[in-house]
């Protein structure tokens, strides 16, 4: 009997190695400002969820779009739409905070391609940079943790006592924080916003009636 023409004990040709799956991604843009339409590359990695396009807008309708002189940190940068949306509209120091070394390169390379000279990228882990930021030294930060970790409490505890008294704390969360969480924070729900599974959350320091009403 013949061989099978697909058999490999009759044939010298060496199976094929599976090639390895490339890494897909998409783009978001950054919506206002000069650096407006610029894209924003979004690796396919685990946890990476880039702010959708909507909530952007809102957030930054909500901070107003002149951000002139405020000292901004993004904490859990990945794409860094977040910091790059602030540096856009004239933010004097943005400090992206992101721990995958690839998407740290990858931020490198949109800080350089945009000119950005305010913004700042920086290899590390988010709340430890929180924690190591001064106290009462900015006027907004990001917070947008992967939505399966359990980083948000830390991540708003150390977050609140390096906001300025006007400063603000943007939270995104895949649930709505109470007004009672917040508190215990010192913080305060200024605006909210529901775009699907995404809680938006605009936080302000506790003024300090409320402070003292809480105790």
């Amino acid at each position: 009997m013949l061989p099978m023409k697909n058999d490999p004990s009759q044939s010298n040709t060496k199976p094929r190695s599976p090639r390895p799956r490339a890494v897909q991604s998409h783009e978001v843009r950054i919506i206002g400002g000069q650096y407006k339409r610029s894209k924003l590359q979004v690796a396919d990695k685990p946890g990476l969820r880039p702010t959708p396009d909507r909530v952007r807008e809102t957030l930054f309708n909500w901070l107003g779009q002149d951000l002139s002189g405020w000292r901004c940190l993004d904490a859990f940068a990945g794409t860094g739409a977040l910091g790059f949306e602030a540096a856009s509209r004239g933010a004097a120091q943005v400090l992206l905070v992101e721990q995958d070394a690839a998407l740290v390169a990858q931020l490198k390379r949109v800080q350089t391609q945009l000119k950005a000279d305010a913004v700042q990228v920086v290899r590390g882990e988010a709340v430890a940079a929180l924690r190591h930021a001064p106290a009462g030294g900015l006027d907004l930060i990001f917070l947008d943790p992967p939505f399966d970790s359990e980083l948000f409490e830390a991540a708003v505890q150390a977050a609140a006592p390096a906001l300025t008294a006007t400063g603000f704390l943007y939270l995104e969360a895949p649930k709505r924080w109470s007004d009672e969480q917040l508190q215990a924070l010192g913080l305060q729900l200024h605006r909210h916003l529901k775009a699907g599974m995404v809680h938006a959350h605009l936080l302000k320091c506790l003024e300090p009636a409320a402070a003292s009403a809480g105790r």
